[in-house]
């Protein structure tokens, strides 16, 4: 079987190719580097044993991606291209909807040229805005706080009206919580352009002393200690959900959408403070204002998941997703800063 990785060189995208390819897939990798770099496709391609067909192009680009289709038989495609920063799409709310919706419009339509019908779409929790309900399953209702989430959710609509108009589609909508961690080789892991968006690289560059100190978003919120609760899960269980769900849509099942998360919870100081006792450093944390749009408390129910896929995450501990994350960070405080440097 031979998958196509919209963006698989990025974080959750490389992950997941690995695990492909240990699954025997063979994966065909379709990224504009503009959150990665070359180094990631020699590395999964050591990791996975196996030569891996990249295309360095933009998803958006109709020639460019037409040709990925018209080069390869490709049995099903895994969705993760786009842009993904919260604050920068709020800023910039024009270029996250150009590019992230062009790019899934783009790949439908060259999608159903080819008559390629198995989708897995890379979603997110953000599409449940400030939820009611905690712990979270796919039939609370979606709504967001940010032009970033509205991607997702306008993206998700999109899908689900193709699928309407051609019933030979069939779609699986995963929706991540919050990843972390790193492949446990450390050879790869997350590596954000510019100021980290998300907690734990955040944590981690002040580790490695890259930055001086990271905020605490928040301390007076309906919590333990005032800090968010968010649920944490390993990008590799993340990457295990997706080889399950192109199974599931190969087997001819029917459209589908699935919560991706640990179901646990834990503060954003607990965070902090984990990471502080794994890495064996100080990580000085600065205590600011709320961010608009943050939810107290997001934990999800992965039931769904589990009961039909058949997923469950094999790493629920903090400390042992955390350390897998310092394993990576701290071996490349650079990312793949010097490679890139040397591609160039």
């Amino acid at each position: 079987m031979k998958v196509l990785l919209t963006g698989g060189a990025g974080y959750i995208g490389s992950h997941t190719a690995v695990e492909l390819m240990n699954a025997g897939c063979d994966i065909v990798i379709a990224d504009d580097l503009s959150n990665s770099c070359r180094e990631v496709v020699k590395r999964i391609e050591e990791l996975g044993k196996k030569t891996v067909r990249f295309y360095e192009i933009d998803v958006c680009g109709e020639d460019a991606l037409e040709q990925v289709f018209s080069e390869n038989d490709i049995d099903a495609v895994i969705h993760f291209a786009g842009k993904k920063a919260v604050g920068e799409s709020v800023a910039k709310p024009l270029m996250y909807y150009k590019n992230n919706l062009d790019a899934t419009m783009n790949l439908l339509e060259v999608m159903q040229r080819h008559d390629v019908d198995k989708l897995i779409f890379s979603s997110s929790a953000t599409v449940y805005g400030v939820p009611k309900v905690v712990p979270i399953d796919e039939k609370q209702p979606t709504w967001c706080t940010n032009p970033y989430g509205w991607t997702k959710y306008m993206s998700e609509q999109i899908m689900r009206d193709v699928c309407a108009a051609n019933p030979k589609l069939s779609i699986v909508l995963l929706r991540y919580f919050n990843p972390i961690g790193a492949h446990e080789s450390g050879l790869i892991g997350e590596k954000p352009n510019g100021i980290p968006n998300n907690l734990m690289p955040y944590i981690t560059q002040v580790a490695v002393g890259k930055l001086k100190e990271l905020g605490v978003f928040g301390n007076d919120y309906d919590t333990p200690d005032g800090t968010c609760v968010r649920d944490y899960i390993h990008v590799t269980d993340l990457a295990q959900a997706h080889i399950l769900a192109v199974k599931y849509l190969m087997e001819g099942n029917e459209s589908n959408i699935f919560n991706l998360g640990n179901g646990v919870g834990f503060t954003v100081k607990e965070v902090i403070e984990t990471a502080r006792k794994v890495t064996g450093k100080p990580i000085k944390a600065v205590e600011e204002g709320r961010r608009a749009g943050d939810p107290a408390v997001l934990i999800a129910s992965s039931e769904k998941a589990k009961n039909i896929l058949g997923w469950k995450p094999e790493h629920a501990d903090l400390e042992e997703i955390i350390a897998s994350a310092w394993k990576w960070h701290s071996s490349h405080p650079q990312g793949y800063c010097s490679v890139q440097k040397e591609d160039k």
